[in-house]
């Protein structure tokens, strides 16, 4: 019996060997879950030339803010303020300050500048979260949009 104890040991391990073996190493980690995004609530300001060029004669409308994180819809009229001011709050604006990304795309509509090159849309004179913006794309032009960056303490900063 002793002579068959080293074939039978052998023999396990051959079998436990050559079933389990893997030939491929492991693969690296993949990268780190991005943490969870933050949104915040940003006070919009618009100062809005005091003479209507509007030949429709709708200057009463309201003025309209857009934002590239809003979806089709989610767009706003602002409340007048004294002073030919307009004023509202944007909600779930996510936040990209420090830069993370490409910088939010804002822009209002303003039925006072209809009969303008930028056909009522502009994003001069506008404040988000407190920042004057002075970075625009097609200015003067009906495309022209603003740029802007947010942070966590809903205050805006425009692009380096």
């Amino acid at each position: 019996m002793t002579a068959y104890l080293p074939r039978l040991g052998l023999m396990a391990l051959l079998v436990s060997a050559g079933g389990c073996y893997e030939f491929q190493p492991d693969t690296p980690a993949g990268p780190s879950e991005l943490p969870p995004a933050a949104y915040v609530t940003v006070r919009i300001e618009y100062r809005q030339p005091n003479t209507c060029q509007n030949a429709a004669g709708s200057c009463a409308q309201r003025v309209v803010f857009f934002a590239s994180w809003m979806r089709p819809g989610e767009e706003f009229p602002l409340e007048p303020s004294p002073g030919f001011l307009w004023v509202g709050q944007a909600t779930n604006v996510p936040v990209n300050w420090p830069p993370v990304g490409p910088p939010h795309l804002v822009r209002i509509y303003d039925p006072h500048l209809v009969d303008t090159p930028t056909a009522g849309v502009t994003a001069s004179r506008l404040k988000v979260g407190g920042q004057v913006l002075s970075v625009y794309d097609d200015a003067g032009t009906p495309a022209e949009v603003g740029r802007v960056h947010v942070d966590a303490n809903a205050v805006g900063h425009n692009p380096y």
